[in-house]
């Protein structure tokens, strides 16, 4: 495996989880760069306004650093776990705009799109809509703290309609409702295990864990 990915909601801990596989198997650590976008508390504060211009600055940001870390690789590093995927553009960017303007910002995505690298294997980690919004109250960052538990249900749907979409690439849908991977290290290391320690299929995988 040379290049993965973990997602999963607003919430979720997939920063959280990059960090920590990076961190152990020596692998290159690429993250989203979300906490200098300028049109992030804009939006989170008034989403109608300020929805299209967030999304296209998240693309331009997201193909610019794909571009620089994953398609130049550390000589002495020879795997890239990642804290997102260049989809999430188009997974947010259709949950949160008007529909002309997701039809625009399509057009746009899909150039790109076909030239970004596919992952060796992409984790998305599925946590229930409380636990998501008592994870976002525990971090504090203010400009989250309105977010409902109606916009996280847009953008799992989002994720899974994007993943009955995959045809190219295997997916690892993993239920971590019932973990906490972060103060727990031995299911932190069951959770890294199953990730690095089996091929999957081409398509949709799941995996639940207890």
């Amino acid at each position: 495996m040379r290049f993965l990915v973990i997602e999963g909601n607003i919430g979720a801990g997939k920063t959280t989880l990059a960090k920590m596989i990076a961190a152990e198997m020596n692998a290159k650590l690429v993250l989203e760069q979300f906490a200098d976008n300028p049109f992030l508390p804009k939006f989170y504060g008034d989403p109608d306004r300020y929805s299209f211009p967030l999304e296209l600055s998240f693309l331009a940001d997201r193909y610019n650093q794909i571009k620089k870390d994953v398609f130049n690789p550390e000589l002495f590093q020879s795997l890239i776990v990642a804290d997102y995927f260049f989809a999430k553009s188009a997974i947010f960017a259709q949950n949160t705009l008007k529909e002309d303007e997701y039809r625009l910002f399509r057009q746009i995505f899909d150039i790109v799109f076909d030239t970004m690298p596919k992952p060796d294997l992409y984790v998305y980690l599925h946590a229930d809509t409380d636990r998501l919004l008592s994870n976002i109250k525990s971090r504090g960052r203010s400009y989250e703290q309105n977010i409902s538990g109606e916009y996280l249900e847009g953008i799992k749907n989002g994720y899974f309609n994007f993943f009955r979409q995959i045809t190219s690439f295997p997916v690892l849908i993993i239920d971590i409702s019932k973990i906490d991977f972060v103060a727990d290290a031995d299911k932190y290391h069951e959770l890294k295990n199953a990730i690095l320690g089996t091929g999957y299929k081409i398509g949709t995988n799941r995996l639940i864990m207890g």
